[in-house]
């Protein structure tokens, strides 16, 4: 499994309609992309869930690394590069991916927590109590579904979970969920990935 984001910040006036109105129009294109295991199109608005930006920025899971690499060099992602200019899009290694207890619901909002692996740690340890925040995300009430992965270029951890209703209980950046791809999400492995 690999995850993948890309953040674009909006102008604080942007009006947030574009982007529905856009992923109203293309969301459904990855709804059954080969090699994606779900594709969340999510925006934070300004001054709403405590977000200080408004920003597009879907996260993907992919569960085959050719689903990846033809979605980044096709027409999809070429469109939003023509739309919005080249954005840095991060990439992580997975580490773990669990179904939540709604694993069928459809998720209103997403939190994502990025974590620096400390100077020290050891990695093993680090991997191990990945998995096993993934776990606990996954037994909340209203999960859809969790995942951890790790950047090894900055040892960065990032976790991320879908809610099936607006009150996580999650720490992290919160985002509303404007549509879910997810075509090969019953190939995403389950459990540890290492």
């Amino acid at each position: 499994m690999h995850a993948m984001q890309y953040e674009i910040t909006l102008p604080a006036d942007y009006d947030t309609g574009v982007i529905r109105d856009r992923v109203a129009r293309v969301g459904h294109l990855l709804d059954d992309w080969d090699g994606l295991g779900l594709k969340a199109y999510l925006l934070r608005e300004r001054g709403l869930d405590g977000s200080p930006v408004g920003q597009y920025a879907p996260f993907y899971l992919w569960d085959t690394p050719e689903g990846m690499n033809s979605f980044l060099w096709g027409p999809g992602f070429q469109g939003l590069v023509n739309d919005f200019g080249r954005p840095v899009v991060q990439h992580w290694t997975g580490l773990a991916y669990e179904d939540g207890g709604a694993p069928d619901a459809t998720p209103e909002v997403a939190v994502r927590r990025r974590a620096n692996i400390p100077e020290g740690v050891p990695l093993a340890e680090a991997a191990r109590e990945a998995l096993r925040e993934t776990q606990r995300l996954a037994a909340l009430d209203g999960v859809v579904g969790a995942a951890a992965a790790v950047d090894p270029r900055h040892w960065e951890v990032v976790h991320f979970s879908l809610w099936a209703h607006d009150r996580p209980e999650a720490t992290g950046e919160t985002y509303r969920v404007l549509h879910l791809s997810a075509p090969g999400r019953d190939r995403l492995r389950r459990g540890r990935h290492w």
